[in-house]
């Protein structure tokens, strides 16, 4: 199949592979996360197998003024070592000119060369076509791994593969897997489908919504953006996250369901507070009538049932975004009871994805990220994705 892994050897070839090396870094330049560079380890380790050598390219972070000692990549160098022992990892000091050049060329098979910072170059973002030339010299395939910039029309994750035959570009191993896994649950789901999503804003989850109106049994509503959706149906939901100018368009929303014989479910109750904060005192009351003055903050105790009960008859499920204010102790609970539904629905034969910064820190912190069937890297990218939009990492590609 064309733009799969499976169908390139590479024996001999030098594969220029855009990762996802975007780490959080401490004050010391230390890693605090690497669930990105583990991610991009199988596609690594199967092109040395094969006798091919590995030339990465990356960005870190948003360096404003080019350069910038604590956005380099040479930061990630000894632990990528370690992860990677028996495979000599050099670094070029520039994506692109002399010394990257020959680095590259005298590359052998089974060795590493880790690119600087791509970003240090304005031309990256802005899909310069002269910028993706240089890069594409330094490798005979392109491996696209980097499913968390598949949005972006980059130079390295998109423009570049006019520089490629089709039969020398390719998905790595974790962007099939990313792209197999949205692909099933927006195209080919098995019914019940139940999408869960969260967050505190309707604004961000708009097209989403309207695209899983299309195609899901249900949708659970939670977090800062539920609110929204009850003072559209004129209830009380006292201060509240609440975006004014949106309440027509949930109004419409909830309408668009009813037409399609799509249940929404919003949380009956929630878990109120006085203020925003983890000391803040609390209490339970119903979603729609919130006294004057505080604030939902989680979903309630009755919610998590309803809730629970909706994930646990689900065949196909899709979570984004959390169900509160999880990062305070008080507020964690309403998220923490999705995440056990959502593993125990995977344990009885469910397929479940999860995808977004917080669904995802979520399944980590409260240890269920081995339970579900599939943990995306891709925040912004698996949002476009679900959002019905052509993604150009993926269709760059696939283009013959």
């Amino acid at each position: 199949m064309q733009g799969s892994f499976s169908s390139i050897s590479f024996q001999q070839e030098k594969a220029l592979v855009r990762v996802d090396f975007n780490v959080p870094l401490d004050a010391q330049q230390h890693i605090t996360d690497d669930t990105r560079i583990r991610a991009a380890l199988p596609t690594i380790q199967q092109i040395l197998v094969q006798g091919g050598a590995v030339i990465l390219m990356s960005h870190l972070g948003r360096p404003k003024e080019g350069p910038a000692e604590k956005f380099s990549l040479k930061h990630l160098v000894v632990h990528l070592q370690q992860l990677l022992p028996s495979s000599p990892i050099k670094f070029a000091p520039d994506c692109i000119g002399k010394e990257a050049n020959e680095l590259a060329a005298t590359l052998q098979p089974g060795e590493i060369l880790l690119l600087e910072n791509l970003r240090f170059y304005k031309e990256e973002e802005k899909g310069d076509v002269e910028f993706a030339k240089k890069l594409a010299k330094l490798g005979t395939v392109w491996v696209n791994d980097a499913f968390g910039t598949a949005h972006r029309a980059h130079a390295s994750t998109a423009v570049i593969a006019q520089f490629f035959p089709s039969e020398k570009r390719v998905f790595g191993l974790l962007m099939e897997a990313e792209v197999a896994s949205a692909s099933r649950v927006i195209h080919k789901a098995t019914k019940p489908f139940v999408a869960i999503i969260g967050g505190a804003k309707v604004s961000d989850k708009i097209l989403i919504i309207e695209n899983l109106l299309e195609r899901a049994t249900d949708i659970i509503i939670g977090g800062g953006m539920a609110y929204t959706f009850w003072k559209a149906q004129g209830k009380m939901i006292g201060s509240s996250l609440c975006e004014e100018d949106r309440l027509e368009l949930a109004a419409g929303l909830l309408q668009k369901a009813k037409q399609r014989g799509v249940n929404i479910h919003l949380p009956v109750d929630s878990t109120i507070a006085d203020k925003f904060a983890a000391d803040a005192t609390t209490s339970n009351c119903e979603s729609f009538d919130i006294p004057a003055g505080w604030m939902g903050l989680d979903i309630g105790q009755k919610a998590r049932i309803d809730f629970q009960e909706v994930i646990l008859s689900a065949q196909t499920i899709l979570w984004n975004g959390p169900m509160g204010v999880f990062e305070m102790k008080p507020f964690q609970a309403g998220t923490l009871a999705i995440a056990k539904a959502v593993a125990d629905a995977t344990d009885k034969g469910a397929f479940s994805l999860v995808g977004g910064g917080d669904s995802v820190a979520a399944v980590n912190q409260f240890g269920f990220a081995d339970r579900v069937s599939y943990v995306s890297t891709g925040g912004g990218a698996l949002l476009e994705y679900f959002e019905g939009k052509v993604l150009p990492g993926i269709a760059a590609v696939q283009q013959s």
